[in-house]
């Protein structure tokens, strides 16, 4: 069933022109149903004019209907056909009209011009067309080619534009209306409206009358409606603006050099953007892609000085501690890659000249010794938009956990462990974990598979009661574009009344952890959800840990 046929049908029966603008292509058929025009004239004159060819049958009937589904494909509303004199005799028409139905086209145009034919306009083309009876031998074959009754096949005489006399106009109009036509397109090059309107006033049938002013254009679409005409095509301004703009802007841009000189002539890139579905593309890639079939950009924070891994740090970054033959960087690289993972930055602090593997971004925090995680994140902040993976450069893990994260349809998601109570740490020192509270969790006792779907974070931070702790963040967090957004206006508010400010358990903002900024998230009402797993990962912060590595690590 082709609803866009049927619709075109109740624009017919309305009490108002029906409205028709010329496109060529999606987009520009895009470009006209947001002027709210009624439906779209898929115009041979500009489909071939898009091809830098005259409009003379140049392209054949596939490459019209290619052009014509694609604006069909980009807008809601019904597009008609420009079908020129149906590429051939009756036989030819017959499999247009089969193709173009079949392609949710809601009706076609044919005119009475010859094979080869030349557009209506070009001056000093000597005119003929076929006789009427092969011309209504073209429409009767169309109507009883039709699945649907709903197509529309409109049937448009050239004796006007060929100077054949208003007599021979309405001779042929008649013909093809008792062919089966369901509407009649009576074509004039005449600079005034004079010869449609008086071939209205004749015309003594039911079918309607359809009309382009193209030459007669001060005429109203209104002025045209009271005199007859039901549809008025708009056939070709759309082409003819955007080529005026073009040998502007192209024009401008040869002379100036420089990009700035057209960008207020020019619509912005988010407009495109908007224009083309990309916010939607964007919805379809969280809701549907696996992990690595969206593009995600990994910081890696490794700035930190090894402390405790002294005795075999040598002087080296932790990140580039030995472990079986391969640092503990280049394995969270080759992981991240396994995961599609394929930008990556690393912000270095410590001995930073010693972390040094190619095809990374690197970005520096000087000021390691004196500051928290939190600082170093946002020295890489022009990496921090689109979907951002930010992790710890002291932690290996399984591709698994990356793969769980890069689900998660939520703007801040935490990867956290369940299974952190079954090799607890010391409360106290330095290296207490970094618990969360979650909401809805089951009661430890049970049996229990970690949930697919995030779940909310209550609170987080090293101080948080190991009793009502239900698991542990690991280092590694995915943010959303959105997210982005958000912990950078965040962290720009943070900073405005001064950097010294005590931040939760952090005595400043700039010695502040990542669980000190995620809980100033949850303070200030904005949501952080967790992934769970089950084991994966380690944590290489003390020489114990290390040990646990080199046992553990095939």
């Amino acid at each position: 069933m082709n609803d866009k046929a049927g619709r075109f049908r109740e624009l017919l029966a309305g009490e108002r022109p029906v409205l028709l603008a010329g496109a060529h292509d999606g987009l520009s058929a895009k470009l006209a149903e947001e002027a709210r025009f009624d439906a779209i004239w898929a115009s041979g004159f500009e489909i071939s004019a898009s091809h830098a060819l005259p409009d003379a049958n140049l392209l054949g009937m596939t490459e019209n209907l290619a052009a014509a589904k694609e604006m069909n494909d980009a807008v809601a509303i019904p597009v008609i056909a420009d079908c020129d004199n149906g590429y051939g005799n009756a036989i030819n028409v017959i499999r247009t009209v089969r193709e173009y139905e079949k392609a949710g086209i809601a009706g076609i145009s044919i005119e009475d011009n010859v094979f080869p034919k030349r557009c209506s306009f070009y001056v000093g083309v000597e005119r003929e067309l076929v006789s009427r009876e092969e011309h209504a031998g073209k429409i009767r074959a169309a109507v009883e080619a039709r699945v649907s009754k709903d197509f529309a096949v409109i049937a448009r005489t050239e004796a006007l534009i060929a100077g054949w006399g208003m007599e021979e106009a309405l001779a042929r109009a008649r013909a093809y209306a008792s062919a089966g036509a369901d509407l009649l397109l009576i074509h004039s090059k005449s600079d005034r409206p004079d010869e449609v309107l008086d071939f209205a006033r004749r015309w003594d049938l039911a079918t309607p009358l359809v009309c382009v002013p193209t030459t007669y254009g001060k005429t109203s679409a209104g002025v045209l409606y009271e005199g007859g005409y039901r549809v008025v095509i708009f056939a070709n301004q759309g082409l003819r603006a955007a080529v005026r703009a073009m040998q502007e802007t192209f024009a401008m841009l040869a002379r100036e050099a420089r990009p700035a000189a057209v960008e207020d002539r020019i619509a912005p890139l988010p407009e495109i953007y908007r224009l083309v579905g990309e916010p939607g593309m964007k919805r379809d890639e969280k809701k549907y892609l696996a992990a690595g079939g969206e593009k995600v950009t990994a910081v890696i924070l490794a700035a930190g000085d090894p402390k405790e891994l002294a005795q075999v740090a040598g002087g080296r970054p932790k990140s580039m501690l030995d472990v079986k033959g391969k640092t503990i960087l280049e394995r969270q690289v080759e992981t991240l890659n396994a995961c599609g993972i394929k930008t990556i930055a690393v912000v270095r602090g410590y001995r930073a000249e010693a972390i040094d593997l190619p095809n990374l971004h690197y970005y520096e925090n000087e000021e390691f010794a004196a500051s928290g995680e939190v600082a170093s994140l946002f020295r890489a902040s022009p990496e921090l938009a689109g979907r951002v993976l930010v992790l710890y450069g002291d932690i290996l893990f399984d591709r698994s956990v990356v793969e769980k994260l890069m689900k998660s349809p939520r703007d801040v998601t935490l990867a956290v462990d369940r299974a952190w109570r079954d090799a607890p740490r010391a409360p106290s020192g330095a290296n207490r974990p970094d618990l969360v509270i979650e909401d809805e969790v089951p009661a430890t006792h049970h049996r229990y598979l970690p949930a697919e779907m995030p779940r909310a974070v209550r609170a987080i931070g090293t101080k948080i009661d190991p009793e009502r702790a239900t698991a542990e963040w690991i280092g590694m967090t995915m943010f959303s574009d959105r997210g982005c957004r958000v912990i950078r206006e965040v962290y720009d508010s943070l900073r405005a009344p001064g950097p010294d400010r005590p931040l939760h358990e952090a005595p400043s903002l700039v010695r502040a952890g990542l669980t000190d900024f995620f809980q100033e998230l949850l303070a200030r009402g904005h949501e952080v959800w967790a992934i769970e797993i089950y084991k994966g990962w380690m944590e290489i912060d003390t020489f114990e840990d290390y040990q646990r590595a080199w046992a553990s690590v095939r």
